[in-house]
C-alpha cells in the first residue's frame, strides 16, 4: 500500500499515512480537528528495486561482449591457396 503525506492548512500539522489507493483522502486534521487536512503531492518516493534478479544487481557490471569479427572476403569466396577471384 502506498504512503501518502498530508498537511493541515490551518495548523501546519504534517502526517504520513499508509492507505489503499481506493481509500478516500483524509480531510479532518487529528491535531486541530478542522476540515483543512489535504494530501500533499511530493516528488519523493522513487521506485527502488531491491534484491537479486534485477538489472542493478545482475547486469549493471556485466561487460558487453565483443561483436564477432566479420569473415574475410576470401573465406566467403572460397579462395584456397591459388588465385583469388576477389583480388582484381
Amino acid at each position: 500500500m502506498p504512503t501518502y503525506q498530508y498537511r493541515c492548512a490551518t495548523c501546519g500539522n504534517e502526517l504520513e499515512i499508509v492507505q489503499k489507493m481506493s481509500d478516500d483522502s483524509l480531510t479532518l486534521c487529528p491535531k486541530c480537528e478542522k476540515e483543512t487536512f489535504e494530501r500533499v503531492i511530493t516528488a519523493e518516493g522513487g521506485f527502488v528495486l531491491k534484491g537479486s534478479g534485477f538489472y542493478k544487481t545482475d547486469y549493471a557490471n556485466a561487460k558487453p561482449s565483443a561483436a564477432p569479427a566479420a569473415p574475410s572476403p576470401c573465406a566467403t569466396a572460397g579462395c584456397s591457396g591459388g588465385a583469388c577471384p576477389l583480388a582484381k
